[in-house]
């Protein structure tokens, strides 16, 4: 339905974007006793019969137009899903069950009505995807650019939150996808925007890479999948609740700011030093083309590049194989990439990937180099 700006107020607003779109069924099983349309929501506990006593997780996101996304990265529906996601993949990694969320939106006149309803239209499927129920928020104008602040509630059995602070050595690190595909993604994206030409400096996790022409020769055949992972995370609810369950897990950390950022937040709540192994660190084919294709190292996009929303990681070593035999058997993907070591904190990446490519026939006293990670990934206030 095309209606113009002037003629909807904001409560008017409100209605056009949120009403209707969700069950009675998905609300009630999330315990929304009121949702959307007083002065506050109503929950109670979720029904769960099997949870027994259950600790509430909240965990709130903002994004910005121009400093998170903008016109030539994320459709109106690509920005919805991913404030939400990026919400979701936080209760994730604090082994719970995302539950509920409350949508703050500021909208400036460059946004008709009808666009921000194309972005509720990406909130709300992220919402259907994940059973989250959307119970309230707030809707004010903003001066110039877009505002979206996304606060979502979690459950998690009483005493069973996994945290960043409990690694302890000889612990197994593991990741449940492979990193860097969003920044690969965004890096395409802008290329493309800018019709390949070069000279967009901050397109390579910092490395000012030139990118290359458009489409890329080698990458465009998996195009679609970096793509698809800027724009579309999907956070690893189900693998984290199947590995919380086992009770082997140490410590948990979604990938939002680098995968060596969020290592480098266990080992220093763990007190420990966290081993990479170069070898085992998963990379997407279509990532690791598209980087050569640039000129980019892709363990440049692997550590430092942000926004996969897979998850990191610390459990009992003895229990990882069977853990990721469980994953596997549920058609998640769950890698084994390093170990937990004393000394700490630090992030070390072993560079043994040389060697085992050339079939580990270096003789017996082989030993990789081992180098420090740089403390950096995405900061907003990082300089």
């Amino acid at each position: 339905m095309k209606r113009e700006a002037g003629k909807l107020d904001e409560f008017a607003r409100i209605r056009y974007w949120n009403e209707g779109r969700q069950s009675q069924l998905l609300l009630e099983r999330q315990g929304v006793v009121l949702g959307i349309g007083d002065d506050a929501a109503v929950v109670g506990m979720p029904p769960d019969k099997d949870a027994g006593r259950l600790e509430w997780l909240l965990a709130v996101d903002t994004m910005v137009e121009t400093v998170h996304f903008n016109d030539a990265t994320m459709e109106p529906e690509d920005i919805g899903w991913k404030a939400l996601a990026a919400n979701i993949s936080d209760i994730a990694a604090m082994g719970g069950v995302p539950r509920h969320a409350l949508v703050s939106v500021s909208v400036p006149k460059a946004w008709e009505p009808a666009r921000v309803r194309r972005l509720y239209d990406g909130l709300y499927a992220c919402a259907e995807r994940y059973g989250v129920a959307v119970i309230g928020g707030d809707t004010t104008s903003s001066p110039l650019h877009l505002v979206l602040a996304v606060t979502v509630t979690g459950t998690v059995e009483a005493g069973k939150a996994v945290r960043r602070a409990g690694a302890v050595p000889g612990d197994a690190v593991f990741a449940t996808g492979a990193a860097g595909m969003a920044a690969a993604g965004l890096h395409a994206l802008l290329a493309a925007a800018a019709g390949g030409s070069g000279g967009l400096a901050a397109l390579g996790g910092g490395t000012g890479a030139t990118p290359p022409l458009w489409p890329p020769p080698a990458a465009k055949g998996g195009m679609a999948a970096l793509v698809q992972a800027h724009r579309r995370p999907a956070p690893s609810v189900r693998a984290a609740r199947m590995l919380a369950a086992r009770g082997t897990v140490t410590s948990l950390n979604d990938v939002s700011d680098g995968l060596a950022s969020e290592a480098w937040e266990i080992a220093e709540a763990s007190g420990v030093t966290i081993a990479l192994r170069e070898s085992d660190l998963p990379r997407s084919g279509s990532m690791t083309a598209y980087a050569h294709d640039c000129g980019v190292d892709p363990l440049e996009w692997i550590l430092y590049g942000g926004e996969d929303y897979v998850l990191l990681g610390t459990m009992a070593a003895a229990d990882a194989q069977a853990a990721k035999a469980e994953l596997a058997e549920a058609g998640l993907p769950m890698y084994i990439i390093g170990e937990v070591e004393a000394v700490g904190p630090g992030v070390d990446l072993i560079r043994d990937l040389d060697h085992v490519q050339a079939g580990g026939r270096r003789g017996a006293g082989y030993s990789p180099v081992r180098e420090k990670v740089a403390k950096r990934g995405y900061n907003h206030f990082g300089g």
